[in-house]
């Protein structure tokens, strides 16, 4: 699968079009988590743990729009866009949403 936030791929054409492809995943903060990041506001420095979830959840989100885009015989994803949104107090969502097509 061809992953590209250009609404094009260099040197190919887009023979068929599929349509809006999306991925999400809401996920919450951990307690641990929490209490490190309220010591690295004391003192400074980078919130690993909050790094390391957000991470995690750009990549199952990308996977759940892969797995839609494949579902439909798409080869490529293009013009790919990533948001963020606060669900409730200690949860967040990402979503990332492009189109699905297929390219030679």
């Amino acid at each position: 699968m061809i992953l590209s936030n250009m609404d094009y791929v260099p040197g190919k054409k887009v023979s068929s079009h599929f349509g809006i492809v999306n991925g999400s995943t809401v996920r919450s903060k951990h307690v641990g988590r929490d209490l490190m990041a309220g010591l690295k506001n004391i003192f400074g420095g980078e919130l690993k743990g909050y790094t390391e979830l957000l991470n995690e959840s750009r990549k199952e989100s990308i996977q759940r729009m892969i797995t839609e885009a494949e579902e439909k015989w798409a080869n490529a994803i293009l013009n790919i866009r990533f948001s963020t949104s606060s669900v409730s107090a200690g949860a967040s969502e990402i979503y990332v949403y492009g189109t699905a097509v297929s390219i030679s």
